[in-house]
């Protein structure tokens, strides 16, 4: 009977490991070097590749003699390659790179990853740097989004007692367009609400101004901004800012205001998991990804702000705060993020979601 109960739990764990390796888009970086036995760096990520390829191909002209293995995958399927690969006794990834900020602390937590000590790990802010293992590498602010067109003749709201207000004097003109992230779906979506119930008393006032005003949700930042971009909505609430700043630059009538009562930034993670296969290259990505030259491929290149405070120049975590000082929220690298994946909790908050946004 226990043989059969193993033989099925090994059935069970290669039919999620196979199912996990499915969603994976691989993508191979040859050495530059043209060498055919090169190490290989493995990468787990859930950044786009082609977003991801210039700080590829620039650490490659740093590195020529390494080969890269770019896997782009969502945010729970790295979290469970790397702990499914682990516990099997399997190597994995030699560096994560996620938006899921409370999967990748977890990860940490609990073992699965590996303390990386790195010439920039002293100078890393303390809020982006658990025990030298999870480090936050962008800087990433929820803003709000509107359609410039839409405002000609009226004030864009700054705060959210404004976008309140906004939303009720509004009525009939803005029902059913205006929009924000579902967060039963969208894992960002999440974050930044468990973050606006911990800044805010009145959030819930927020909420169920939305619901009155037939909010519309979505999973993703491209629904809302091609929506925002043509007018179909007016404005958007918490969007991700790298995206924002992305498509305003390739659409002039998208414009984005960083709330003046408080600003939530979250962050990407970087990690080198426990069991990788080649931890020194993992740790090398790592440092290239901390480093000036990286950072400032990141904020220039990828349009993703950057966290290293020497990257002064552009859309940089040192920018901003010189700009906009205590207004600045980002969430810490700590495993305070860990509350909300508390099943009971988070159905909770969920639950209440859902209950205030109906109530009209």
């Amino acid at each position: 009977m226990a043989s059969m109960k193993a033989s099925r739990l090994a059935m069970f764990i290669a039919l999620f490991f196979s199912a996990s390796v499915v969603h994976a888009e691989v993508t191979l970086f040859p050495a530059i070097s043209g060498r055919t036995n090169a190490p290989e760096l493995v990468v787990y990520s859930s950044l786009d590749e082609p977003l991801a390829k210039p700080m590829i191909v620039k650490f490659q002209q740093a590195n020529p003699d390494i080969a890269v293995r770019y896997e782009d995958m969502l945010t729970g399927v790295i979290y469970d390659r790397i702990v499914q690969e682990t516990d099997a006794g399997r190597k994995t990834a030699d560096f994560a790179f996620s938006s899921a900020m409370d999967l990748q602390v977890k990860l940490a937590n609990d073992g699965y990853a590996q303390a990386s000590h790195l010439p920039m790990s002293l100078r890393w802010p303390n809020w982006a740097n658990w025990r030298d293992t999870a480090y936050a590498l962008t800087f990433e602010p929820a803003v709000f989004v509107y359609h410039k067109p839409s405002f000609k003749d009226l004030t864009v709201p700054s705060t959210r007692a404004e976008f309140i207000q906004f939303l009720q004097s509004q009525g009939d003109a803005v029902h059913g367009r205006i929009a924000t992230y579902d967060i039963e779906r969208s894992g960002v979506g999440f974050l930044f609400m468990s973050r606006d119930q911990e800044q805010f008393d009145d959030i819930w006032s927020v909420v169920k101004a939305m619901g009155a005003a037939g909010v519309k949700l979505y999973s993703t930042s491209q629904a809302i901004l091609e929506r925002v971009a043509d007018g179909r909505f007016v404005l958007g609430y918490n969007i991700l800012g790298s995206y924002a700043a992305d498509w305003a630059a390739r659409h002039p009538d998208v414009g984005i205001v960083l709330p003046k009562d408080y600003t939530v930034v979250m962050s990407r993670i970087g990690l080198v998991p426990q069991a990788a296969a080649t931890p020194e290259l993992g740790r090398k990505f790592l440092d290239f990804f901390m480093s000036r030259e990286g950072q400032t491929i990141l904020t220039q290149e990828l349009q993703i702000p950057a966290v290293n405070p020497d990257v002064a120049v552009g859309n940089t975590a040192t920018t901003m705060r010189e700009m906009l000082g205590g207004q600045l929220k980002p969430v810490p690298v700590s495993p305070g993020l860990m509350v909300y994946l508390d099943q009971v909790k988070r159905s909770r908050l969920i639950a209440k979601w859902n209950d205030v946004l109906r109530l009209q």
